[in-house]
C-alpha cells in the first residue's frame, strides 16, 4: 500500500460498463470500508464469515477484496478444502 494512512484511504472507483458513480459509489465504498476494517481486525477469514459480517453477499465482498488488491494492499488466499478459501490483508 502507499504511504496513504488507513484513515484516509478512498476505495477504488469499481471498473465496468455498468457502474453508477452517484447510484453504487456510496454502498461500495461503504462495502469496502467494512470489509477493510474486518479483516484488519481479524487474522484469516472465509468469505462467508466477511459476507455475514459486512452485510454484504459473498460475490460483493470478492470484488471489494480484489478492489484492495487494486489499492496496493496484500491480500494473502489459503485453501481449506473443497473450494473454499481463507483470506487475509495486510497493509
Amino acid at each position: 500500500m502507499t504511504g496513504t494512512p488507513l484513515l484516509d484511504w478512498v476505495p477504488p472507483e469499481p471498473k465496468g460498463d455498468t457502474y453508477d458513480p452517484d447510484r453504487d459509489g456510496p454502498r461500495l465504498a461503504a462495502q469496502a470500508r467494512a470489509v477493510l476494517e474486518y479483516c484488519l481486525a481479524h487474522d484469516w477469514v472465509t468469505l462467508r464469515a466477511l459476507a455475514d459480517a459486512c452485510g454484504a453477499p459473498e460475490a460483493s465482498v470478492s470484488a471489494r477484496i480484489r478492489d484492495l488488491r487494486r489499492a496496493g494492499f496484500q491480500v494473502e488466499r489459503q485453501y481449506v478444502a473443497r473450494g473454499l478459501h481463507k483470506y487475509r490483508v495486510r497493509p
